[in-house]
């Protein structure tokens, strides 16, 4: 669990509604179906129109990564590496093939698998890293739908604005009504501008973070696999892994 995330989204939370109430605004203030549709709904409508379906399925699978990323101990993955090569040094990679199915990262499974076939080392550097660009490219492309929503909000929290104030003009005969209208005119924008900065953007940011986090640790397991597939000596690979530490 993510324990700055979530001080993070209540900070947010608060910070409007701490905001509005010390301005002298109130909570009613911020409650606005009309502003909801029109910047909330908007926005899904748009990034909807500029999302492939595959990417779409993937950004509301990893949007939990934002609380609760996913496991990464680089230690703990240097101590099992360092373990395959010592059953590769006493038993051959045959002997790592109870290893294969034991393994819930695909990522590692495949690359054992690999070793146990006996591919050539150069072969298993080629496959792994275009398994990890492939994987990177998927996730940052669902990085893009929230980074998309935090573009489109505000724009349509201006619109929303905008709208608001065409009705206030139409009622300019009954002052008791303006500034009611022109309050509610604005929501939209705080809408737009807060959903953008305080919830959309950062969770892309943090989506990206955690995607490269990911990436920097699959790079150390291919530099691992490749040198049991080269023989070398296990401290020399644990001497070596231990460089992603920094």
């Amino acid at each position: 669990m993510d324990r700055l995330s979530l001080i993070g989204l209540f900070l947010a939370l608060a910070s409007l509604v701490g905001g509005s109430i010390l301005k002298g605004a109130g909570l009613a203030s911020l409650w606005s179906p009309a502003a909801f549709v029109i910047v909330i709904v908007g926005t899904l409508a748009a990034i909807l129109l500029q999302t492939a379906p595959a990417v779409f399925k993937r950004a509301l699978h990893i949007v939990r990564w934002v609380v609760r990323p996913p496991h990464s101990d680089r230690r703990e993955l240097i101590a099992l590496i360092v373990e395959w090569s010592n059953i590769a040094r006493r038993q051959g990679l045959l002997g790592l093939e109870p290893q294969v199915e034991a393994q819930r990262d695909p990522f590692l499974r495949k690359g054992l698998q690999l070793l146990v076939d006996g591919v050539e080392p150069e072969s298993i550097r080629h496959m792994l890293e275009i398994e990890l660009s492939s994987q990177e490219h998927q996730d940052l492309a669902a990085t893009r739908f929230y980074e998309g929503m935090g573009i489109y909000a505000p724009t349509l929290g201006i619109i929303g604005a905008v709208l608001g104030l065409i009705a206030v003009m139409k009622n300019l005969a009954d002052p008791s009504k303006l500034g009611h209208g022109i309050a509610a005119a604005f929501t939209a924008t705080i809408y737009g501008i807060a959903s953008a900065n305080l919830l959309f953007l950062p969770i892309a940011n943090k989506l990206k973070g955690i995607i490269a986090h990911s990436s920097r640790d699959r790079e150390m397991a291919i530099e691992g696999l490749i040198s049991i597939a080269q023989g070398e000596n296990p401290r020399n690979i644990e001497t070596n892994l231990s460089g992603f530490l920094h």
